[in-house]
């Protein structure tokens, strides 16, 4: 989390929410986020497929 702000690899979401959020409160949404996805692959069946980032960043 702490390498994100300067890093140009990093999920702008999760950029964004650390430019109007406090860090902890980010960190949470990001833990959020990780075990939703991990419930739903776990519920679901099937492998963790990573978002290529041109398209996530083309749906925001």
């Amino acid at each position: 989390m702490r390498v994100v702000r300067n890093d140009a690899r990093a999920r702008p979401w999760l950029k964004a929410l650390l430019a109007r959020r406090p860090f902890k409160v980010a960190a949470v949404a990001q833990a959020n986020k990780t075990a939703r996805i991990i419930w739903a692959l776990l519920n679901k069946g099937g492998t963790y497929r990573r978002p290529d980032p041109l398209t996530a960043a083309a749906a925001v």
